[in-house]
């Protein structure tokens, strides 16, 4: 993923000026986790067991980087001072503290271009049919737009400085986090031939360690100061309630797959590393 990412990310000096390119890359490659790509593969695998057309294809690689280069614009964005106004960022400046704050803002933009081209030459190298193409495309940027990741952003600034019904609370980080990281799992699937209904078990799935994801984000940032006056899952329940709430989410998550005859031994681990991973 590393290696995609960084090929995509030099051909950012192709098509836009200086800074943008070293903004992009800079942007790509910071040390991650790669959750959502991880969950593309495994997703693929995942069909390929059950018989559809195989989970290590040549371009499932590239699909995969479209989606983490969705959500790396994501988190451009999130960190500015608009936004959340963040420093650092796994440990490093944010791209607006290592640039500039326009500097940021334009390359967040680009990186969504620069996702579509990636998605494209993935799609491509596929062999994928124009009906599965348009699927997929679809739902990598309704994930990332007002139902998805934008319009839970929205409601998350609209909720600062109050106190959030928990149902409210869930709305948000379903959006904001979740849907990027439930369509990772559907585009997995999609990839390697799955049926619909193999799709929506791996959406649920996707959506129940999505949010398990935030809440126990939330456990892990319980010793931090909020600057924001935001509501949180601990503040709601209680570091051990938020804990517990989590995990029983990651359970679900892998018994929709069982229910759905999906045997992923990486998915299931998936699931219980989102809910016990030291940061």
């Amino acid at each position: 993923m590393d290696a995609a990412l960084e090929q995509w990310g030099a051909r950012a000096g192709t098509w836009w000026r200086d800074p943008l390119p070293e903004a992009i890359r800079y942007s790509l490659l910071s040390a991650g986790k790669r959750l959502r790509a991880t969950l593309v593969f495994a997703s693929a695998e995942a069909v390929a067991a059950s018989g559809g057309d195989g989970g290590k294809r040549p371009g499932l690689a590239e699909v995969a980087a479209a989606v983490e280069v969705v959500h790396a614009y994501s988190l451009v964005h999130d960190d500015l001072p608009c936004m959340d106004n963040d420093d650092l960022r796994r440990g490093r400046p944010t791209t607006h503290r290592a640039f500039d704050v326009r500097t940021a803002t334009v390359a967040g933009y680009h990186m969504v271009a620069l996702g579509a081209r990636v998605l494209d030459a993935g799609m491509a190298a596929l062999a994928l049919d124009m009906s599965c193409r348009r699927a997929i495309a679809l739902e990598l940027f309704r994930a990332a737009g007002g139902g998805g990741m934008i319009g839970g952003q929205a409601l998350d600034l609209r909720a600062e400085g109050r106190r959030v019904p928990p149902a409210e609370l869930e709305g948000v980080h379903r959006r904001k986090t979740g849907a990027l990281i439930a369509a990772a799992c559907v585009i997995g699937g999609l990839a390697a031939g799955a049926p619909a209904a193999t799709c929506e078990a791996l959406r649920a799935y996707g959506a129940d360690v999505g949010l398990a994801f935030q809440i126990y984000d939330d456990v892990l940032d319980a010793t931090a100061p909020s600057e924001r006056g935001k509501t949180t899952f601990v503040t709601l329940l209680g570091v051990g309630g938020a804990r517990a709430e989590a995990e029983r989410l990651a359970a679900r998550a892998v018994d929709r797959l069982r229910q759905a005859a999906l045997v992923s031994p990486t998915l299931a681990e998936l699931a219980h590393y989102i809910v016990t991973r030291p940061n």
